[in-house]
């Protein structure tokens, strides 16, 4: 009610009969309404004030949230900008809509090129790149968040930048056609997963495609063979190769297999294909119409190449190579039938003396059938004792009298009757057990010299693979203590091999050999490259000269020549000079003449079995112009 209506209300109430005004009467009323409104208007004083404060407090929260949304955006500003990959969003149009600073960096875009509301089309035709065409779409199948979400699909794209980067880019295509992507620089990633591919697949020496990648070449290869078309297989090996590394060290041993590599390389040609399948090994896949006389004409071609001396600095080292050929179809169809056949056509050439190339043949198969059954015969053999060994004398021209035999093993098969030593020896020192083999010849060798006088000593081969792969030193010591025999009745013959093998590791095992007492010999001297250059390393006791110089020097001034030239050379280092295959009273008259110390071979005797030592020593002294001692039967 407004004030001036209720004031003449209060008029009227205080109005007496004669119509003046009771004041006493009206100030009551007047004090009365006051007093009823007063808790009204105090309420509203502090609904007034409380409103007041709400509202100072609604003003400072405003401000806060304006303060903090714009940190947010500072924020997303500082994330955006700062990530290591680009990013831009397109809206349905395809126009940009968003993009961070790393988005115009990698493509190559300038300021004015990034306007809001640029196409897509625009954007690539001023990138600094192109599209890899050849780069895959992948698409997928978003499961969808909400149901009104629908679906959305994922597209990779790659962009060849001009400067030599490639760019990956994966767009999230949104229902309503909008876009969403994120750009990387792949360009290292992609060099080094295409590093390690290579790696994989080739040999990090040479280059050359290595083993694997070989076989998936053979495996395409034939898969793609035409119906008149051959194949070529060559499996080429490195004839001795292992001397040197064992001589001159791995790093002059990879130098000279890079300049090979080269070598085969330019005799194969690029349209072959060549690999490095292991150490020494390489191979090679030819197609052609004209077989055999293509890879005919290449392996001649190889050994031409490798026949030329390599270089290790100012020093000249030579190879030789052997190689295995097998021609699909007609060899085998498929991968590891080609392989397998041209390896045991390998194996034969490197049997038959290296240096030459052999093509695999239905009859290689069976005798390499023949060869495992004879390997397993042979481990058989080494657990059951089936070995024997007969001495051939060394015979003493000073002395006149047999002065000490030279062991020599033989194996008796319970089936195939007596094996000759150059069929499994071989075989033994390629499967790893000549090593047994050779501690149980050191056995029985020291066994049976006991035996005899003491003036008499027994000779014992020693295999590079004994040097090597077992424990030479305890097995002499422990057959020289079975047998309670003197190390200086002991002689120990080694060949040129076993020095190639390593020399910096014999070196050590023979000095220790020979400060026991135990008389080491150079054998077959003069058949190697090197043999006077090792007599040059070791203090040999004695040299033995091969059989081969022997058979002409009593009709050719040349051979014997060489022979009084060895048996001086012998003499002027303190060596005894051995002749091997002495078989003439003539060949025996010479060498008096010539003062060699000892000789062996048939004129004196074959080798004989044990049972027949003593008889050999009751013979008489051996006359140069004596006939041969007559066969012993027992």
């Amino acid at each position: 009610m407004k004030a001036e209506a209720l004031f003449w209300r209060q008029c009227t109430e205080a109005a007496m009969a004669d119509g003046s005004i009771d004041a006493q009467r009206l100030m009551e009323l007047v004090i009365a309404t006051y007093h009823a409104h007063e808790s009204t208007y105090d309420a509203f004083e502090k609904n007034t004030e409380t409103l007041l404060r709400d509202n100072q407090v609604l003003r400072g929260n405003l401000s806060a949230l304006s303060q903090a949304f714009d940190g947010q955006n500072r924020l997303f500003e500082i994330v955006l900008n700062n990530l290591p990959l680009g990013l831009s969003v397109f809206d349905a149009g395809q126009r940009l809509t968003l993009y961070n600073i790393r988005f115009p960096q990698l493509f190559g875009l300038m300021p004015d090129d990034i306007a809001a509301g640029a196409t897509i089309s625009e954007l690539v035709g001023k990138m600094r790149g192109n599209e890899n065409t050849t780069s895959r779409t992948v698409r997928r199948t978003a499961r969808a968040s909400s149901a009104k979400a629908g679906n959305s699909s994922v597209r990779r794209r790659e962009w060849l930048m001009h400067d030599g980067r490639i760019i990956q880019s994966m767009v999230t295509i949104l229902p309503d056609g909008s876009s969403i992507a994120i750009h990387a620089d792949v360009t290292e990633d992609r060099k080094a997963a295409e590093r390690i591919t290579y790696l994989a697949h080739h040999d990090p020496l040479t280059g050359l495609p290595n083993r694997m990648y070989f076989r998936e070449q053979v495996d395409a290869t034939l898969a793609e063979r035409e119906e008149d078309e051959q194949i070529a297989l060559v499996h080429l090996n490195l004839d001795r190769f292992k001397s040197i590394n064992n001589t001159s060290g791995v790093s002059v041993g990879d130098k000279i297999l890079q300049q090979v590599a080269e070598r085969i390389r330019a005799a194969a040609g690029s349209e072959n294909t060549l690999a490095r399948l292991g150490s020494d090994e390489f191979a090679i896949l030819q197609t052609g119409k004209q077989q055999p006389w293509n890879v005919t004409a290449l392996a001649d071609q190889i050994r031409r190449e490798l026949s030329e001396p390599f270089l290790n600095g100012e020093k000249q080292v030579e190879l030789s190579v052997s190689m295995g050929i097998a021609i699909a179809p007609t060899d085998g169809e498929e991968t590891d039938i080609l392989l397998k056949n041209a390896g045991v056509a390998l194996s034969h050439a490197k049997a038959d003396g290296r240096r030459r190339e052999r093509f695999f043949t239905g009859e290689m198969e069976s005798q390499m059938q023949l060869r495992h059954a004879l390997e397993a015969d042979l481990r058989t053999a080494v657990e059951n004792d089936e070995f024997e060994l007969h001495y051939q004398p060394l015979y003493d021209l000073a002395g006149r009298r047999i002065c000490g035999f030279e062991a020599l093993i033989r194996w008796n098969h319970p089936v195939r009757g007596r094996v000759p030593p150059m069929d499994f020896i071989p075989l033994a020192e390629e499967v790893g057990l000549v090593v047994d083999i050779g501690r149980w010849v050191l056995r029985r060798a020291c066994t049976d010299a006991a035996q005899w006088p003491e003036s008499i000593k027994v000779a014992v081969n020693v295999s590079a693979m004994q040097f090597r792969s077992g424990d030479l030193t305890q097995d002499v010591g422990e057959a020289l203590a079975a047998a309670a025999l003197s190390p200086s009745r002991l002689e120990l013959e080694i060949t040129e091999s076993v020095l190639m093998e390593n020399l910096n590791e014999v070196l050590p095992i023979l000095h220790a050999l020979k400060e026991r007492g135990i008389r080491i010999s150079m054998d077959d001297f003069g058949t190697g490259y090197s043999s006077l250059s090792y007599l040059s390393s070791f203090p040999f006791d004695k040299i033995k000269i091969d059989k081969s110089f022997v058979n002409d020097i009593v009709d050719n001034k040349e051979a014997h020549a060489i022979m009084r030239a060895i048996i001086l050379l012998g003499d002027a280092l303190g060596m005894r000079v051995t002749v091997e295959g002495v078989e003439t009273a003539a060949q025996l008259a010479l060498l008096e003449c010539e003062a060699c110390d000892e000789i062996q071979g048939y004129h004196i005797s074959p080798p004989r079995p044990v049972r027949d030592v003593p008889h050999l020593l009751s013979l008489p002294p051996k006359n140069s112009n004596a006939t041969p001692l007559p066969t012993i039967k027992g």
